[in-house]
């Protein structure tokens, strides 16, 4: 199937801000590739929820750690369309382990986190490249603010997002003007990335304890995080390069 509709790949698409950007870019109109590594049940329901919108989607499982994965994923949209138009770098995995328990983390854990974090969400630009380069199309790499201030789920965790804002930047001036690639750096965000550490009532003042501690005295949705991620890849004409703080204010600091 070949037309004039944009084409865009979210990886991680199963669960959480990764379907949430999938059906926000379904709202846009565009044609949907849904990634998935493990998610799948949640790939198919993202899937249904894409295609109320009247558009094409279709679930691609790949383990983006794997470079002929991304390669497969790619292909995958091009035979079915013809081109890509947008990229979201959503898959990312995590540890939590607090920083001060120097033990808590192993090399294996450093590696696993920069192999999806960072290695990963590299190959699925290269494999995009030439493909957005046809399209003056966009990337958005879904970081966190652990990479700014450097507070987290681990220190590999930060280490990693710290490492994917600066490759944004590097790559950013490598492949202007065609491509604009930016990154965005959301804290709180109430999905089960947080919610399954709790039961719902500890999970619950885990919430209004951190809506207490910032300026704006709110968390962010999936939502939220995907009508960011759809101006950025559908309307952004200008940025590129950026890490976009996306955190109610929390970066502020509590006021003196």
């Amino acid at each position: 199937m070949k037309n004039d509709s944009k084409v865009m790949i979210i990886t991680g698409a199963g669960t959480g801000v990764g379907s949430a950007c999938a059906i926000e870019l379904a709202r846009s109109g565009a044609n949907i590739l849904i990634n998935y590594s493990k998610s799948e049940d949640g790939a198919y329901e993202t899937e249904k929820h894409c295609r109320k919108e009247g558009v094409d989607t279709v679930c691609v499982p790949g383990n983006i750690e794997e470079d002929q994965a991304c390669k497969n994923i790619v292909r995958t949209a091009i035979d079915r369309w013809g081109r890509v138009d947008g990229l979201v770098n959503n898959a990312g995995i995590t540890k939590f382990v607090p920083a001060h328990d120097l033990d808590g983390l192993t090399a294996e854990d450093f590696i696993s986190m920069y192999s999806v974090n960072v290695i990963g969400a590299y190959q699925m630009i290269r494999a995009c490249a030439p493909h957005l380069k046809e399209t003056s199309g966009s990337i958005v790499n879904m970081s966190s603010i652990a990479a700014v201030k450097s507070i987290g789920s681990s220190t590999a965790y930060i280490a990693s997002k710290a490492a994917l804002n600066a490759m944004t930047v590097a790559l950013a001036r490598a492949l202007a003007p065609e491509i604009k690639i930016n990154a965005i750096c959301p804290a709180l965000i109430d999905t089960e990335w947080h919610s399954k550490r709790f039961d719902p009532e500890k999970y619950e003042q885990f919430l209004e304890k951190y809506r207490s501690t910032v300026p704006l005295k709110a968390s962010a949705s999936p939502r939220d995080i995907a009508e960011l991620t759809r101006w950025l890849l559908t309307e952004n004409k200008l940025i590129t390069g950026e890490s976009i703080l996306i955190d109610g204010g929390l970066h502020l600091g509590k006021q003196m």
